[in-house]
């Protein structure tokens, strides 16, 4: 039986890189223009992603307009759309989607109480910016803001809360993914945010991602497979508290995750600043008594 699963699986992941395909990275905590942050950029773009995803924390160290480009910019302007830094030609059409981060928000205080003006006039984004939609391929992305300080909220009920309900109720996408910073569960240094832990099983979510904690991990509860991925190019951190469901901790180098996608799966990889994939996991198309995901490793 678990020579016919693993076979299974082989053909699933080849036909994944056979066909026509989406691919696109996404990135956690990275913006402090460091030397991990460097090599990180090197072997994701290696990767050819259509598009790049982050979880937050994208401007080190207090989000102010001084040093967003040289935290973003001068590793990933290839990807933004209307670029206006000095590192580069941007892309015509934007091809990178931040979400905000507590290091984005510290703005507020430490530059001049420029707030978060710095991230709005950098990136060129859909909806109002701060939290919004879109879609690729067979997937429906949900980029929150889970910052305390969002005026619309950030608590279950909240304007934001109500907002990603109806948006994911229209939404007639394969996959639904929702992504933000703070990580509802986590086994690192900062743990789980009770805040963020909405209520994403009854609303149909596939995958949620997060950062906030510097490591990466995967956790697997109530048909929902979660992963903080903080490890972007900021300082690492060890576990703290295992949670329930914790099914991969890697702490030991900085990396990103890949992702490969087709119109019923989607095979999630994470690698490290080395090039090697440490995690891989498939993820089919939720059907009534099917199972949703294997693991591959």
């Amino acid at each position: 039986m678990k020579n016919l699963l693993f076979l299974v699986l082989v053909i699933l992941t080849n036909s994944l890189m056979a066909k026509e395909n989406l691919v696109f990275a996404v990135i956690g905590d990275y913006g402090a223009n460091s030397a991990a942050e460097a090599k990180v950029a090197s072997v994701l773009k290696s990767k050819n992603p259509q598009f790049i995803l982050t979880l937050g924390d994208n401007n080190y160290t207090h989000g102010c307009w001084k040093t967003i480009d040289k935290n973003v910019g001068k590793y990933y302007h290839e990807y933004i759309g209307n670029y206006q830094g000095k590192y580069g030609k941007g892309s015509d059409v934007n091809r990178f989607f931040p979400t905000l981060g507590n290091h984005d928000w510290l703005a507020r205080k430490a530059c001049l109480y420029q707030g978060t003006l710095p991230y709005f006039s950098y990136f060129t984004l859909p909806g109002n910016q701060s939290y919004y939609d879109f879609v690729r391929g067979p997937i429906h992305f949900f980029a929150l803001d889970s910052d305390s300080h969002e005026p619309d909220g950030s608590k279950e009920g909240s304007k934001q809360y109500q907002w990603l309900t109806e948006q994911v109720q229209q939404s007639k996408a394969p996959f639904k993914i929702v992504y933000f910073h703070h990580a509802p569960l986590s086994s690192g240094k900062h743990g789980s945010n009770t805040r963020m832990q909405w209520n994403f099983a009854s609303m149909g979510i596939d995958v949620v991602m997060s950062g906030h904690d510097h490591h990466y991990e995967r956790i697997e509860r109530n048909g929902i497979v979660y992963f903080v991925n903080g490890v972007g190019g900021a300082e690492l951190y060890s576990y703290k508290k295992w949670v329930e469901g914790s099914k991969f901790f890697y702490s030991k180098h900085h990396g990103f995750m890949l992702i490969t996608a087709l119109e019923h799966a989607m095979k999630i990889q994470f690698i490290n600043e080395n090039d090697e994939i440490k995690d891989e996991i498939v993820i089919q198309e939720k059907k009534p008594g099917a199972g949703e995901h294997q693991n591959l490793r």
